[in-house]
């Protein structure tokens, strides 16, 4: 008998046996996870669109809209540590669940916005109401994919966002055109509530669709359920757990802040920016803006996925995320320098929201590759609140250079130079640590 090719037949069937099982779980839950995560995406970053015409309803300031826009994050911030250990605690069903009502209700809300201190209130509110949903899937992805396999199931579930620009920013723009003064309504306003309106089914479908843990999914076989709980517990062996009065006391989980500080940065201000950026450069009506904008995010659906596949095939992180960073600048400062060419502007902003969109997946394969546990859900929520702290400044950034320059190229080029501090410091981790 040939036992070296009965070994490798019986090597081939289990694995055959990890993928169809992996494959099971992941039908089940990330596009499901995928729809809500456009849908809280789309909530927190269709102001974008909606700035195209309500800051001159309402009369606000650039400074006055940036300020409302990135307030979201400080709510997000507060809330977000002690969210996760409640969802670590209760369970990602009554939780995730409770989220996506409270949020939905606050950004229908937005649509009765007359004064600047309205406009605060309802986004630090909605930051605080969805404080726990993003970092909470990416823990709940750690219940039930191994981290070899995670960076291509987090890019999947992220494809979120760029799926949020790429439905969103043609649906946005035609709620507005559609409905302006309907029944004496804004087509801003009308936008705010209808974009509202699906967060109710799908909290419904939370209920429905998730288990909280692998020992509840009787939709898994037992050897199924056996072989995820075996392959979650020897991921937990190689992680750290440490008090959670620690977790700020490690020098990685601040490298990673710092290294996605910046990336932050640039995710938001293409998220609320995007649609002004190529108004400026010459596209008029709020369709065509639209369809325009999504162009960016469609790219990013493609690269997100491919790098995620390609971190998990080679089990490398580093120069992946160097890469993507490196890209995203390039992309930025290209804006820049294309701003007098609608065509140009958006092939640049593609190139800028390829990499700067792609890097999230990767980045938290790194803290979830030595970090476990309740730890595990702390440092999650505190690397995703500072980091977001981000999503506060650049906003807030490009909305006083606006107002004081006339332009945004200042800010752009700030936010592309601390994209290259960011490359270099994902190349300062430890290979051997992360590349897991």
């Amino acid at each position: 008998m040939n036992t070296s090719a009965t070994a490798a037949g019986v090597a081939d069937a289990d694995s055959a046996f990890q993928d169809a099982t992996y494959r099971k779980v992941a039908l089940r839950f990330i596009p499901f996870l995928m729809v809500c995560y456009v849908v809280a995406y789309l909530d927190r970053i269709n102001v974008g669109i909606a700035k195209l015409n309500m800051l001159a309803d309402l009369q606000f300031s650039e400074a006055a809209y940036g300020l409302g826009a990135g307030l979201f994050f400080i709510g997000y911030l507060l809330f977000e540590v002690p969210s996760n250990l409640i969802m670590h605690r209760v369970g990602a069903r009554l939780w995730i669940a409770r989220i996506m009502i409270s949020w939905g209700l606050l950004s229908g809300m937005m649509a009765v916005v007359s004064a600047p201190w309205q406009f605060y209130t309802i986004r630090f509110l909605l930051g605080v109401a969805e404080a726990g949903f993003y970092p909470g899937v990416i823990l709940y992805l750690t219940y039930w994919f191994p981290n070899h396999r995670r960076g291509k199931m987090t890019a999947c579930f992220q494809a979120g966002i760029p799926i949020a620009g790429l439905i969103g920013s043609p649906l946005s723009g035609w709620i507005m055109e559609r409905f302006q003064n309907v029944a004496g309504h804004t087509g801003w306003q009308w936008m705010f509530f209808l974009e509202a309106l699906p967060t109710i089914p799908l909290a419904i479908g939370v209920l429905l669709i998730l288990s909280d843990r692998v020992s509840d999914a009787r939709w898994l076989t037992q050897e199924q359920r056996q072989l995820i709980a075996g392959e979650i517990a020897r991921d937990n062996q190689q992680r750290e757990h440490i008090p959670l009065a620690g977790i700020l006391a490690d020098p990685r989980i601040w490298k990673v802040i710092a290294m996605s500080f910046p990336a932050m940065m640039g995710l938001y201000a293409l998220g609320f920016y995007l649609p002004t950026l190529i108004r400026d450069a010459g596209a008029t009506d709020g369709i065509t803006i639209g369809w325009l904008s999504a162009i960016p995010y469609c790219v990013a659906i493609v690269c997100m996925i491919a790098v995620g596949r390609s971190s998990d095939r080679m089990r490398e992180r580093r120069w992946h995320l160097a890469a993507i960073l490196l890209l995203g600048a390039c992309g930025l400062v290209a804006s820049v320098w294309a701003a007098q060419s609608v065509a140009l502007t958006v092939l640049s902003l593609s190139v800028a929201a390829a990499g700067i969109i792609s890097y999230s997946p990767i980045m938290w394969t790194i803290p979830t590759a030595f970090l476990g546990g309740a730890t595990a859900a702390a440092s999650i929520g505190a690397i995703n609140s500072l980091a977001n702290l981000g999503g506060f400044v650049s906003p807030y950034l490009i909305g006083w250079i606006r107002d004081t320059f006339h332009g945004t190229a200042p800010a752009i080029y700030i936010i592309a130079g601390s994209l290259v501090l960011s490359a270099l410091i994902a190349l300062s981790f430890d290979a051997k640590q992360v590349n897991r």
